[in-house]
This record gives structure tokens, C-alpha cells and sequence, in this order.
């Protein structure tokens, strides 16, 4: 049986790995970090408040004898300014490595990316150099990762699309698909295979969008 740390649970990916934990028989018990509690309970689950992503010092017991890690916090390109974005997804990583290499260093950690992470750190998108500078830090830092790189998320359950762009991918995600494995996924195809991921293990420290379809097998 193993102990799970989730991160973004709220979000569209993380909401759908927490299910999938919560209903499996070899996870005992699932603690969510979160920046408000759900509504719904569950004999397994573990909700702690967390005021500031970068500050865990109040909460490092949550990080002891954990076995699996699925990191999913994250925003959308242009929710936020650049600055701001960069926190998110660059400093709230290295703040949260820290505090599970110090605890839980063999734990195997999960980490959502996305297509196109430049771990040159050269690209002048934000959101590639910036998810290719939290990459570095957890390789450097960890030696169980699998950070998963989808490329465009379709949303299974409807949802508030965040801008025009996420709008017009959901119009057009019949084209899309049809530009093969290395172009989209469902929701729930990608939260599945990441789930597996965590509990099985993979070969794979980098798992693209045509890779993860291998996990659902």
C-alpha cells in the first residue's frame, strides 16, 4: 500500500489523478496540498491548507514516507504576468523538491510539463523556458522522475475555457486528432497514464504526447 503527495488536485489533470487514487486499492492513504478544501470527504484523503507554495515549513511532515509524488500545479500562458508565471511553475517546484528530497528522496515524482519544455532554457516562450528550468531542478535534485509533456489537453468534462485560444483548440480538436498521437490527448487518457506511471514505475524519465498512450495498455 502507498502513501501519495498530490499537488493541484483543483486543476483539470490533478482532480482526475486524485480519483483515480482515491479509488485504487494499492494507495492507503492520498494528502493533497491545496489552497482550499474540497467539498467532498473520503476516508483516504488528507487535505492540508497551504498558504504559500514556496514556505512548507509548517507542513513538513507531509513529506515524510511518501511513495509517490504527482506534481500538477500549474497556469495558463497569459493567466498571469510573466513574472508571476515564473514563480508558479519554476519557484514553486524547487521550494517543493527541497522539502521532499529532505524527507522523502526516493519517492517516485511525477511532473506534469507540457510539449516543447526547452531544458536548454534558451526559448523565448515563457512557458517552455520555464518548464524546462523546473525539469533541470528535479533532475538535478531527484532521482525518480517522470515528467510527463502533452501537447494539447482535450477536456473529457466541459469546463470554463480559460481564453479564445483554449476555445477554438476544444472547435477544432476533431483536426486536431487527426494529426496523430504527438499532437493531443484526452484528459483523461493523460491523467490515467500518469497515474500508472506513479504506481508501476516507467523506463521513461521524459514521457512525450505519443508516449503516454503506451500506459494505457
Amino acid at each position: 500500500m502507498k502513501n501519495v503527495l498530490i499537488t493541484g488536485a483543483s486543476g483539470m489533470i490533478g482532480d482526475l489523478i486524485l480519483q483515480y487514487c482515491l479509488d485504487s486499492q494499492e494507495i492507503s492513504k492520498v494528502t493533497s496540498l491545496v489552497r482550499k478544501k474540497r467539498s467532498e470527504q473520503h476516508d483516504k484523503l488528507n487535505e492540508l491548507v497551504i498558504t504559500d507554495f514556496l514556505d512548507y515549513s509548517n507542513h513538513e511532515n507531509a513529506f515524510e514516507n511518501i511513495d509517490v509524488v504527482y506534481f500538477c500545479i500549474g497556469v495558463y500562458t497569459g493567466a498571469v504576468p510573466d513574472e508571476q508565471f515564473k514563480e508558479i511553475t519554476v519557484d514553486f517546484t524547487i521550494a517543493f523538491t527541497k522539502m521532499l528530497k529532505k524527507h522523502s528522496p526516493k519517492a517516485n515524482l511525477i511532473f506534469l510539463s507540457g510539449a516543447g519544455a526547452d531544458r536548454k532554457e534558451k526559448s523565448r516562450i515563457s512557458f517552455a523556458k520555464y518548464k524546462g528550468m523546473a525539469e533541470n531542478y528535479l533532475f538535478a535534485n531527484l532521482d525518480n522522475i517522470s515528467t510527463f509533456r502533452p501537447g494539447y489537453i482535450y477536456p473529457v468534462s466541459k469546463r470554463y475555457e480559460p481564453n479564445f485560444s483554449y476555445r477554438l483548440y476544444r472547435t477544432l480538436y476533431p483536426l486536431i486528432k487527426l494529426m496523430g498521437p504527438s499532437a493531443s490527448i484526452k484528459s483523461t487518457d493523460l491523467a490515467k497514464a500518469m497515474f500508472r506511471v506513479g504506481i508501476k514505475g516507467s523506463g521513461h524519465n521524459t514521457v512525450e504526447n505519443r508516449d503516454a498512450f503506451s500506459y494505457l495498455k
